[in-house]
């Protein structure tokens, strides 16, 4: 990297701390902190979309896409369940929205108990802490080799400048943030794929020759964990828990200003993802194409430990080799940028939860001094984040190999234990937390003695295992009535209905066509 691509670096993250500190200027609350005061739908769609979409998959969905064995276009069947997701949310988040709550675990307090919403909360927490630490682990151990600074630099680079216009500017900082970064982002993927064009044109019959099926097992035989109806039932709840059950997402659909908005920002999600995930999976294409007309390009690669080629690296190794000075600064800053849209809404969800749920208001000046706890709680989040991100390369490596299945063990049980608190209120506490338990015990059943069931399922079991045991302690003809009595007070737009349900079938139709023709 020359000194103008560091000087672009250095203005961007500049940029950022003083935008942040122009948005925090007028907050003097807690709700204004965490739910930034009504901030438009788009933004809060977008600042979601920014979110998901992050370095790590910015970097391992080319590498996949184009060069991992069995990859190929495969990588977009795992987008077709989120507008189905997003309809389902449709219906059962209004009713969260409306409860006024900043921790979405404080709606499980109002209709089912204090133990539910402390359960749920921990769980997040845990999670959740230790996914931010690992994410600071990757993306800082990525951006010292792009950069050739050491890891310590590029920490405090990176958490550096996030935690400052995190503690700084709030939830608005980290929705305005987004939205620039979102821009960033994909400007650095369009440029790369009208470079690559002529190499993609070129190689498009080698590259047709290489292809794999987008639907090459349908996850019923075991031999694969991505097969397709796993991903489209499985991902359906995954999704549904993700967005809707999981503070560090769900903050965002509690800041919209009302239930208009809140459609809104599920309609977006539910229908961009998709094409920026196929604007990825495209860029990944042009980058094999790029390495079929330079055979070169894949040795002077970093390698990983085992001496192999790191393949996730072939994005920025191409922007690196081929972008001029302050061009490459720029697509070095999308990548910071992808980066830094992770952690800084992490980082945030993670202080909302532990000074709702654990830390409750009381004394005198309560306001200011809640407002200011609110900034030191997410300063100590991010400490925890950089300091565990030093111990995760000396544990075991099991827990970045299996954090996705740890996860997807309690996503189905939580999402049953929200449904629970919408269609069943006044559920006793205890129940709805031995029937949670129950889902995580079943799926902790699944792993270990049925390994040849996809992890994606165990989404769908937990989450049915929750509503069922559920039910049952509740009474079949009370669980009934009151379920019916909550389904009739649901009122969906009819262009929401519309605008997902085509989502799908036009995404649906688009790989079936590619299933065919490529």
């Amino acid at each position: 990297m020359t000194a103008l691509d560091w000087w672009v670096i250095g203005a961007y993250l500049l940029a950022m701390l003083a935008l942040a500190a122009w948005l925090g200027r007028s907050q003097y609350s807690e709700r204004e902190y965490y739910l930034g005061g009504g901030l438009p739908a788009p933004a809060l769609a977008t600042s979601i979309l920014a979110t998901q979409c992050s370095t790590n998959s910015l970097l391992g969905a080319p590498a996949f896409v184009g060069f991992a064995a069995g990859g190929g276009m495969l990588w977009l069947q795992y987008e077709l369940a989120v507008p189905l997701a997003m309809l389902g949310l449709a219906f059962l988040f209004p009713a969260v929205h409306r409860s006024g709550v900043i921790s979405i675990y404080a709606f499980l307090e109002q209709r089912i108990g204090r133990a539910a919403r402390l359960t749920a909360s921990a769980s997040f927490l845990f999670f959740r802490g230790i996914a931010t630490g690992v994410t600071v682990y990757g993306v800082a151990s990525v951006l010292s080799l792009i950069t050739g600074i050491g890891y310590i630099p590029a920490v405090a680079m990176l958490m550096g400048a996030t935690i400052s216009y995190d503690v700084m500017g709030g939830m608005r900082a980290v929705v305005v943030s987004d939205v620039l970064q979102m821009l960033l982002l994909i400007a650095a993927v369009v440029v790369s794929l009208i470079w690559l064009a002529p190499d993609l044109w070129e190689q498009a019959d080698a590259l047709a020759q290489r292809s794999h099926p987008l639907v090459n097992d349908w996850g019923l035989s075991g031999e694969t964990n991505f097969g397709f109806w796993p991903m489209l039932f499985g991902g359906l709840f995954l999704y549904m828990a993700y967005y809707g059950c999981d503070q560090s997402q769900a903050q965002r659909l509690l800041a919209a200003s009302n239930e208009r908005d809140l459609n809104k920002i599920l309609v977006f999600n539910g229908l961009l993802r998709f094409p920026l995930v196929l604007a990825y999976c495209l860029l990944g294409l042009g980058l094999a194409a790029y390495a079929l007309q330079r055979p070169e390009f894949i040795a002077e690669l970093p390698v990983t430990a085992s001496g192999a080629p790191n393949l996730n690296m072939v994005f920025p190794a191409f922007v690196l080799r081929e972008f001029a000075p302050g061009l490459a600064g720029l697509a070095i800053v999308g990548l910071f940028a992808a980066a830094m849209s992770s952690i800084d809404s992490a980082l945030n969800s993670l202080s909302a939860s532990t000074l709702e749920d654990f830390m409750p208001a009381n004394g005198p000046n309560t306001e200011r001094r809640r407002f200011l706890q609110s900034k030191i709680v997410t300063l100590c989040w991010g400490v925890f984040a950089v300091g565990f991100s030093f111990s995760v390369e000396h544990i075991a490596s099991t827990l970045l190999e299996s954090i996705n299945k740890v996860s997807s063990l309690i996503n189905g049980p939580l999402l049953g234990l929200f449904i629970v608190a919408i269609l069943l209120p006044g559920t006793r506490s205890s129940a709805a937390v031995v029937a949670f338990a129950v889902g995580i015990a079943l799926n902790l059943a699944l792993w270990k003695l049925m390994p040849e069931v996809s992890w994606l399922w165990w989404n769908l079991t937990g989450c049915i295992a929750t509503l069922g045991l559920t039910a049952l302690s509740v009474g079949a003809g009370k669980a009934s009535d009151t379920v019916n009595a909550a389904i009739r007070s649901v009122n969906v737009p009819a262009g929401t209905y519309r605008s997902l349900l085509g989502g799908f079938f036009a995404m649906l139709a688009l790989l079936v066509i590619a299933q065919l023709y490529l």
